[in-house]
């Protein structure tokens, strides 16, 4: 690098002056996402072709480039923060978790060891502790901070399969699949897409997964679970992701531990009723399973890329991921990369343990169990309109179905052009079904009324849709 960029990126980063442009852009966007359209217009989509073009020749004007991102950047994101976004299980986020995220982005730690990151070591040391009491689970269990749920499932279920080989005497990191002994999957027919792509990355192959029925509201038929042996690993939910339907941990959990099976809870942003004294019921019998995975960014309202895999068994997550190499210096506190698969990776910690710091455990529980409340109203509501609720609502999911595929089809697309609120399709018993998933703290009444008013618009639009 010449001296004289060096220099000019010593001025920049003491002048401050971007930054408190981009600051500006920040507060600028959070004022008006409450109102603005949930889903960006045809116009500012149109507009984002400003951000294409070649790659500069040369250093250009950070300033400029920063204008730049938010006239035609900030206007065609997807209002996920405000209150009127229920597509996927996106939660909104919490103010003094983003806060501690844009301090964390100026430390700009690289935290795979102590000796790298103390803070980070020590932070992700207190959130593990915290973590396991909110959500009553052992003091054995581990937590690893990876990038979200899918990921940590990938990672619970590779200290699954280590575990699993390792007590038949086969160590599949050293002798891999080539003349290994049998290991049974087994998983609900509604196991979430990223339960199928971990067991494909692990070798398990699709084919191979023994699927189990489910009730009608989406939870795994206890009855018609094959028999549970040490060679089998079991997939459960909590939280189905079209129903948000649990299933019975307090007997399932205790037969396979009894068996000596390898249990993991998916539990993405379902796996937080456990800290809501009026919901964690749903949980209950969940302790006996061996891994978790679960989101920061959904239900915790964190900042995104947050995910956890929490493990009861340390041994298996670390021979399942651990890295080795001459310059790794190993402590005796805690080195992060011990539990994910990642070295590199950034402090995503810290907005973990800042919306923990800040919510409490009361905090906690008032925030899970009122996106339940909100998924009632809004359910409520939605019925005294006509419309018919497929699901119980025992979370926060709801499922919308109407006479045909079309017509679902038709009412989405309206919904979803009229930028009032966002809800995201799916299918159950083979039928086109409205997801709406509450999911976010800044959901008002208004919301709500606001949201269900625009179903009745989309559906009074689309022929032959009203009751």
């Amino acid at each position: 690098m010449s001296r004289s960029l060096r220099d000019r990126m010593f001025q920049e980063m003491q002048d401050k002056d971007i930054f408190e442009q981009a600051r500006d852009y920040a507060y600028e966007y959070a004022n008006t996402v409450q109102e603005r359209t949930v889903f960006p217009s045809s116009k500012t989509l149109e507009q984002l072709k400003e951000l294409d073009g070649q790659m500069p020749s040369a250093p250009g004007n950070p300033q400029h480039l920063l204008e730049e991102l938010h006239r035609f950047g900030s206007p065609a994101t997807v209002a996920q923060t405000g209150g009127r976004y229920f597509g996927l299980v996106n939660g909104g986020v919490i103010p003094a978790s983003l806060a501690a995220r844009w301090l964390s982005d100026f430390w700009d730690q690289n935290t795979p060891l102590y000796v790298t990151s103390p803070v980070v070591s020590q932070l992700e040391h207190t959130t593990e502790r915290w973590l396991k009491r909110l959500l009553g689970l052992p003091d054995a269990i581990v937590a690893g901070f990876v990038s979200g749920s899918s990921m940590a499932i990938l990672c619970g279920l590779a200290a699954g399969r280590y575990r699993l080989f390792k007590n038949q005497g086969w160590d599949i990191n050293e002798q891999g699949f080539c003349g290994a002994p049998k290991i049974n999957i087994v998983a609900g027919r509604h196991a979430h897409g990223t339960v199928i792509k971990a067991a494909a990355l692990l070798g398990f192959g699709v084919a191979n997964i023994q699927w189990v029925d489910c009730d009608d509201q989406g939870r795994i038929d206890i009855d018609k679970i094959p028999p549970l042996d040490q060679q089998t690993l079991l997939i459960l939910q909590a939280g189905n992701v079209n129903s948000g339907a649990f299933d019975d941990f307090s007997i399932i959990c205790k037969r396979a531990k009894e068996a000596g099976s390898w249990v993991h809870v998916d539990g993405a942003f379902g796996l937080w009723a456990a800290a809501s004294e009026r919901l964690k019921h749903l949980t209950q019998g969940m302790e006996d399973a061996n891994s978790f995975s679960v989101d920061g960014h959904k239900t915790l309202n964190t900042p995104y890329d947050n995910g956890i895999v929490l493990c009861n068994d340390e041994d298996a997550l670390v021979k399942a991921l651990q890295a080795s190499g001459s310059y790794i210096l190993y402590n005796e506190k805690r080195d992060g990369m011990m539990y994910t698969p990642e070295m590199s990776r950034r402090a995503r910690v810290v907005e973990l343990w800042a919306a923990l710091k800040y919510l409490g455990e009361s905090g906690v529980d008032e925030l899970v169990y009122g996106l339940h409340e909100k998924a009632v109203e809004f359910s409520l509501a939605l019925e005294e309109e006509g419309f018919q609720i497929l699901n119980k609502v025992v979370f926060n999911q709801i499922l919308v179905g109407f006479k045909d595929d079309h017509c679902t089809h038709r009412i989405i697309e309206h919904i979803q052009r009229s930028g009032e609120c966002w809800v995201g399709g799916g299918s159950w018993e083979d039928k086109a079904v409205i997801r709406i998933s509450v999911c976010s703290w800044a959901t008002t009444k208004e919301d709500i009324a606001r949201s269900v008013r625009a179903f009745v618009a989309a559906r009074d639009a689309v022929p032959g849709a009203s009751p």
